[in-house]
């Protein structure tokens, strides 16, 4: 399957960083604290599309942290590069917590199983002794991603409604001259890794018929709505 090579680094508009704002950076970087940045510990690439429209494929940088053993939450970039986009958002689940959900959430989940074993999630600069350790967990799990710059339109700032996005399921939906664009850039194979994690196992019930948009698209809609005024709100006297 052959793509188009769109740019998914769009110019951001604005005036250079001053050299006093730089400063400030600096300054409060080394007062203040960062928890939830700091727990950041694991760069997963991978690649997802418009969960109404499978042409719109991105390439996805995942900056993670656990937030315990069966939820992680990852900071979505366009690129690896210091200047790069925040794009999005990914939560990802255990097949346990996943089975929990409402039915109608499902729907906004993906699974992980054909992403991992064939090779086309990947940890950049990672051993693959190293990556595929945790690697077979993240073959069970379920993840949730929202998007909200639409790079690969060429949008200089994030623009329009946010979207639900989808992952691969199969062989066929990734586009050939994105594949080879990666792995050319990150000097990995696909078809070896697929090779090295045949052994894996996705989720022990298997794929839920619900996730992945239970066969669907799912698009985002803006519907105008009267707004709660705050008097209708109790009020919580202590």
């Amino acid at each position: 399957m052959e793509g188009v090579n769109i740019s998914t680094h769009p110019e951001v508009p604005g005036e250079p960083t001053h050299t006093t704002t730089a400063l400030l950076e600096t300054a409060t970087a080394t007062i203040q604290g960062f928890g939830p940045v700091n727990k950041i510990h694991q760069h997963l690439c991978a690649f997802h599309f418009y969960g109404h429209d499978m042409t719109r494929q991105v390439e996805a940088h995942h900056l993670c942290g656990h937030q315990n053993e069966e939820v992680r939450q990852c900071l979505i970039y366009d690129s690896p590069d210091a200047d790069a986009r925040l794009i999005g958002l990914e939560y990802i689940v255990s097949e346990e917590l996943f089975l929990t959900l409402p039915d109608e959430e499902k729907r906004m989940w993906h699974s992980h199983e054909y992403e991992v074993k064939s090779g086309v999630l990947f940890m950049p600069g990672m051993p693959g002794p190293i990556q595929r350790q945790d690697l077979e967990k993240v073959c069970k799990t379920y993840g949730k991603v929202i998007h909200f710059w639409q790079v690969d339109k060429g949008d200089n700032l994030p623009l329009g409604l946010p979207h639900v996005m989808m992952a691969l399921t199969r062989d066929g939906q990734l586009y050939e001259n994105i594949a080879h664009d990666v792995e050319k850039r990150f000097g990995i194979s696909f078809d070896k890794e697929r090779e090295n994690r045949a052994y894996m196992t996705g989720p022990a019930h298997g794929i839920h018929p619900l996730a992945n948009g239970g066969g669907k698209g799912l698009k985002t809609v803006l519907r105008e709505v009267d707004c709660k005024p705050v008097d209708s709100v109790p009020r919580v006297f202590v």
